[in-house]
């Protein structure tokens, strides 16, 4: 049986100037496969954090700078998909004039590690 998550109803959640909606994930009826929207105004940036899983962002609306260590940054626009190994520091930031927005997957149980921290399931994925 599929399971419809409505928008109306999805989970929202906030942090450094990003709004995220949780869409499918392992509590909301999908075991395999996590993924969220993100909306982030202009200025608003992430901070540097890697994960343990491959992370896709399709962009929807606007542009995002995208910095993986050791390349330099990239911008994607709405259309493009911006695919992110596992294993390395990354970060996206919004330098544009308008609102960014992406749709982002990855498996389910994959971690993001922010520093020396320790490594987490963020709440969207979970």
């Amino acid at each position: 049986m599929a399971t419809l998550i409505r928008a109306d109803d999805a989970p929202r959640f906030g942090q450094d100037g990003f709004d995220i909606v949780g869409l499918a994930a392992p509590s909301r009826g999908c075991a395999g496969v996590s993924a969220w929207r993100i909306t982030a105004a202009p200025g608003a940036a992430s901070p540097v954090h890697r994960l343990t899983t491959d992370e896709a962002f399709v962009v929807v609306r606007g542009t995002v700078e995208v910095a993986v260590s050791g390349r330099d940054p990239v911008v994607a626009r709405a259309g493009d998909a911006v695919a992110v190994p596992p294993g390395v520091d990354f970060h996206l930031a919004n330098r544009g004039d308008e609102p960014f927005e992406a749709v982002a997957c990855m498996p389910a149980g994959g971690q993001a590690q922010v520093g020396d921290a320790a490594p987490f399931t963020p709440p969207w994925a979970a």
